[in-house]
Parts: structure tokens; C-alpha cells; sequence
């Protein structure tokens, strides 16, 4: 998946196993990339660390991420 199929600016590519692997691997490229100055990631890593402040409230995205990495074809 995607940075922006995950909710970021940008078309870096996410590799995992799973979607877990695939959505933890969006939140460090997020915080990398607002480390190093890109303020286009400013919002998605805003909005990264919101959801996790308030999982409940944030079901609706990870199960939406779920279904669509599970959607994907294999490479």
C-alpha cells in the first residue's frame, strides 16, 4: 500500500505480511518524514498520532486499512 492509500501525500510504497506490518511501517515513514522537514507530511503524521490517542474512536480507519490491504494482489 500506498502513503496516500494509508492517508499521507505522498506514492511511497509500504511492503508487509500484513496490515499491521504495512500501517506500522506508514507511521515511521510519517515520523521520519516530518523529522527531516517535510511539512507535507505534517497532517498524515498529525493524524497518525491522533488515532492512536483514540483507538476506539479510529476502528473505523484500521478496519477500512484491513480490508483494503486484504484486497490487494499478491506480488
Amino acid at each position: 500500500m500506498t502513503c496516500r492509500q494509508l492517508g499521507g501525500p505522498c506514492d511511497l510504497a509500504h511492503r508487509g505480511e500484513n496490515a499491521d506490518e504495512v500501517i506500522n511501517a506508514q507511521d515511521q515513514h510519517l515520523k521520519d518524514a516530518v523529522a527531516a522537514g517535510d511539512t507535507a507530511h505534517e497532517q498524515a503524521n498529525d493524524d497518525m498520532r491522533g488515532r492512536w490517542k483514540r483507538p476506539a474512536k479510529s476502528l473505523g480507519w484500521y478496519v477500512s486499512m484491513k480490508k483494503q490491504f486484504a484486497a490487494l494482489p499478491e506480488d
